[in-house]
């Protein structure tokens, strides 16, 4: 077998390893309100998160209620106060005041109410380690509003779960680059939106004649599909990302989720029995729309302002678009050089195109169960 053959398998061999759900990101939303010597704000923790922790579902019924949350409440608030630690030149200890119930995009979640005394100024410094340890992956996306009402952004992430806010505007720059970083993670970690665009772009290498596949006899002829399907995918996701984030347009997580799981799992089909437009840019376009809704789950739930909104809009959508070019970078180049071996449309497209269609009729099936956990 050929190193670019062993390449592939090595690929397959990683789709067929993927996890069998893919979800929204587990993110928490943090928003503290800094004034002259005290700190103000709201924790929102998704149940399905502390139950992780905590184990909060005894009785096993896929619900969360007041009594089963209450049992474990003083835990809770520990974990929480030993979790997020602020300090400016001093250590600013945080107490949880209250508890209330918010729902998300993506379900209930619990509201602890914190306050701190927090005296000095300068910068100010968070220290975010919760959820770390049972999902490495988790985030914790926060809003600050400063003593002279300017709000920042930024997200904390086991790679980075320390950010200092020095006074000024210096942070608006450190925001951006950490959505577009986060843009970039989304992407990395979407299993469903990187399954989707791999789908579009396996047959792009080829030309179908009759029910056999031929292979394109320049790049240039493939990159001119690939152009306008990523073209494509990117216009859509983007309108309806910005849609969402600004709150003008929205569906509830769950239909968009499963809608998402649909889409890969259609255009898996067709790389095997054709049925959608040949032009694969027309696919992009219409489900790349319900992608965008995808998209725009995290900043929609933080609900910034107008003016830190379009900032980790565009820094977000700037990484999105930046993790799809890397994805285009690796796969048509070896799709290419690949395409005129008999391993190309049996294995890597047919053989490919099944076990992404498995993954997502898996998805699919499980996302349409609609088991949220329900508020108490």
């Amino acid at each position: 077998m050929s190193a670019f053959a062993k390449c592939i398998a090595g690929l397959l061999l990683m789709l067929c390893s993927l996890p069998a759900a893919a979800h929204k990101p587990s993110d928490s939303y943090l928003s503290l309100s800094r004034e002259a010597d005290r700190l103000v704000g709201r924790w929102d923790i998704a149940l399905r998160d502390l139950d992780g922790v905590f184990d909060l579902d005894r009785n096993r019924d896929d619900r969360i209620d007041w009594g089963e949350v209450r049992t474990r409440r003083e835990e809770i608030d520990r974990y929480a106060s030993s979790r997020l630690l602020v300090s400016t030149s001093a250590p600013c200890p945080l107490r949880v005041t209250d508890h209330a119930i918010d729902r998300h995009s993506d379900g209930a979640y619990l509201v602890l109410s914190l306050a701190a005394a927090c005296s000095g100024e300068g910068a100010l410094s968070v220290d975010y380690s919760a959820l770390f340890d049972i999902d490495a992956q988790h985030r914790g996306l926060l809003k600050l509003e400063t003593a002279g009402g300017t709000v920042l952004s930024a997200v904390m992430s086991r790679e980075r779960p320390r950010q200092t806010f020095e006074p000024g505007g210096a942070s608006r720059w450190q925001a951006f680059v950490g959505y577009v970083r986060d843009g970039i993670v989304h992407i990395a970690i979407g299993y469903d939106h990187i399954l989707f665009l791999i789908a579009l772009l396996l047959p792009a290498v080829l030309v179908r004649d009759g029910r056999a596949w031929r292979p394109v006899p320049r790049l240039s002829l493939a990159a001119g599909t690939v152009i306008a399907i990523v073209t494509a995918f990117t216009l859509a996701h983007s309108v309806t990302l910005s849609l969402a984030t600004l709150g003008m347009v929205q569906l509830p997580s769950r239909l968009v989720e499963s809608i998402i799981a649909l889409s890969v799992l259609l255009t898996a089909i067709d790389n095997v029995v054709p049925f959608l437009p040949s032009r694969r840019w027309t696919i992009a376009f219409a489900f790349g729309l319900i992608h965008g809704f995808g998209f725009a789950s995290v900043l929609a739930d933080l609900e910034l302002p107008r003016g830190a909104l379009a900032l980790s809009l565009v820094g977000f959508n700037v990484g999105v678009e930046l993790g799809q070019l890397a994805l285009v970078a690796v796969l048509i180049p070896l799709a290419y050089l690949l395409r005129r071996t008999a391993l190309y449309p049996s294995v890597v497209l047919r053989g490919g195109s099944v076990a992404i269609g498995l993954l997502a009729a898996g998805w699919l099936t499980e996302r349409s169960l609609d088991l949220k956990l329900m508020p108490f």
